[in-house]
C-alpha cells in the first residue's frame, strides 16, 4: 500500500510554485464515492496490531471544502468498528486535499468499552478522475488506541 500512495504522488502533475498552497473553492458539488477499509502502518509495529482494516464506507461530497462518510472495518484490535463523520479540507498542497475529519467510532475495546467516541485525524487527500486515496494520520491515544498512517482507496460513483 505504500507503494501504492508513492505511486500515485509521482504520478500527480507538478504544481507551480505560485500555486503549491491553495484554498480550495467551497462550490456546490454533488459526488459520491465508495471507500475501501484501510490499511494502516501502525507506530507501534511490535505490538501485533492487524493493519490490514478490511471494510467499505461511503463519502458524499456537497462542496469543494466538505464531505459526509461513513462506513465499517475490522479495526486493529481485531474488532468490528463503524464510523460516521464529516471531512473538512478547505487547503491544498500542489494537488493534495489537506484538513481533518471529525468523525464518531465504535468497536475499540479499550475506549470506552467498544462504545462510540468521537475523533478529529488530520486527512490529506489525493484524486484523479474517479479514483482517489485518502491518508489519515491516526494519534495515539494512551493505551486505548493505536496510531498509525491510514491508506483508504476510494472510486467516484457518480458526480
Amino acid at each position: 500500500m505504500r507503494a501504492l500512495f508513492l505511486s500515485v504522488l509521482l504520478a500527480a502533475p507538478l504544481a507551480q510554485a505560485d500555486d503549491l498552497f491553495t484554498k480550495i473553492d467551497p462550490a456546490p458539488k454533488s459526488e459520491f464515492w465508495l471507500d475501501t477499509g484501510f490499511a494502516t502502518a501502525h507506530f507501534d509495529s511490535d505490538k501485533d496490531l492487524n493493519g490490514a482494516n478490511k471494510g467499505l464506507g461511503a463519502e458524499y461530497r456537497w462542496s469543494g471544502t466538505m464531505a459526509a462518510t461513513v462506513g465499517r472495518f475490522y479495526n486493529s484490535d481485531r474488532q468490528w468498528s463503524n464510523y460516521a463523520g464529516l471531512i473538512w479540507q478547505p487547503y491544498a498542497v500542489g494537488p493534495v486535499r489537506v484538513g481533518v475529519a471529525v468523525a464518531a467510532f465504535d468497536g475499540y475495546p479499550n475506549m470506552r468499552n467498544g462504545g462510540w467516541f468521537p475523533a478529529a485525524i488530520p486527512t490529506l487527500t489525493y484524486e484523479y478522475k474517479r479514483v482517489g486515496l485518502n491518508v489519515g494520520i491516526i494519534p495515539t491515544y494512551k493505551d486505548r488506541l493505536y496510531g498509525g498512517v491510514s491508506f483508504q482507496l476510494k472510486f467516484k460513483l457518480f458526480e
